[in-house]
């Protein structure tokens, strides 16, 4: 799979006649994008705030915050959203404002959802801060049910996402990213002596702003998917948890997820370490490592099992 991002950088927004992006200056048409987001019939008011680095702004309560994006190839973005086709991200071509954002607002359940301080000794806790903000404003219908509220909202920082890398698409990029990687057998294949490793990314599934997309659907009733590394840095995963009052997990980090470097490989003889009990969960202590290995024991499990049962008659 080969996927190129096109980014084009954006280092200020400010409201235009027309939406688009000149010279590092992405202009929004405030009124345009604000009836594209009216199309909703759950939304009684719908409304569009800049907010920018350095200002004394506080976005409250924060509920996901999406960066604009758009495929090249084809219509849309976020495949089993807002009527876009159903096609394999991680392909082609796609558009990334870099250095925007969609931010979205709504107490859906309560006030203790986050918040984002674009200057002051909070600032420093957000990388949002840092971003140039398009804070999508909606108050919903009265008495509209929580899980629709949720629905509609996180579809509509989407769609605005969509919309404004949309409307910028001929623009020239800056950078091109390029991700090019082949399927598990042909990766095999061309680097036999490599490590192999595999990525197991935990995601929270519980319910009402808990959840997380993939290609559109809850994956709460799912089992554990195998998704190609391009597939989650171009729009497969979308957040729908941010009800957490310490922190969010929001959809900009499902499309820019940094993988932790792998170091250096080392085999080590499991069954000559010493384990260990922390806080109740077996670990291993390797003399060389700087702490336990913790939940090794665990993942070594069902392979011992196998082979237990396997010898026996």
């Amino acid at each position: 799979m080969r996927l190129e991002l096109h980014k084009v950088k954006v280092k200020d927004v400010q409201w235009g006649s027309a939406t688009c992006v000149k010279d590092g200056v992405l202009y929004v048409n405030k009124e345009e994008a604000k009836a594209l987001i009216a199309e909703e019939d759950r939304f009684a008011r719908v409304d569009l705030e800049l907010a920018r680095p350095g200002e004394s702004t506080r976005i409250i309560p924060v509920k996901d915050v999406v960066e604009p994006r758009v495929k090249l190839d084809r219509k849309g973005y976020y495949p089993g959203f807002n009527n876009t086709a159903m096609a394999r991200c991680g392909e082609g071509r796609t558009l990334v404002l870099d250095g925007a954002a969609v931010v979205t607002c709504g107490p859906i359940v309560a006030f203790q959802e986050g918040f984002i301080d674009m200057s002051g000794p909070g600032a420093v806790y957000t990388p949002f801060s840092a971003t140039q903000n398009v804070v999508l404003v909606v108050e919903p219908i009265k008495d509209l049910e929580q899980h629709q509220y949720e629905q509609v909202l996180r579809e509509a920082g989407l769609k605005l996402g969509v919309y404004l890398a949309d409307k910028c698409r001929d623009a020239k990029p800056d950078v091109v990213d390029v991700f090019e990687k082949g399927t598990v057998p042909e990766e095999k294949e061309k680097h036999p002596n490599l490590p192999k490793v595999i990525y197991v990314c935990m995601n929270i599934t519980q319910g009402l702003l808990h959840d997380t997309y993939v290609y559109g659907a809850d994956i709460r009733p799912a089992l554990p998917t195998l998704l190609h590394p391009n597939e989650v840095l171009d729009g497969a995963m979308v957040s729908g948890n941010c009800v957490s009052a310490c922190d969010k997990n929001t959809t900009w980090p499902e499309l820019a997820d940094q993988l932790p470097a792998v170091q250096r490989v080392q085999k080590v003889d499991v069954a000559r370490l010493p384990v260990e009990h922390l806080n109740g969960q077996p670990s291993l202590r390797h003399k060389e490592a700087r702490r336990p290995l913790i939940g090794v024991a665990a993942v070594l499990q069902p392979q011992l099992l196998q082979r237990n049962f396997a010898s026996s008659p």
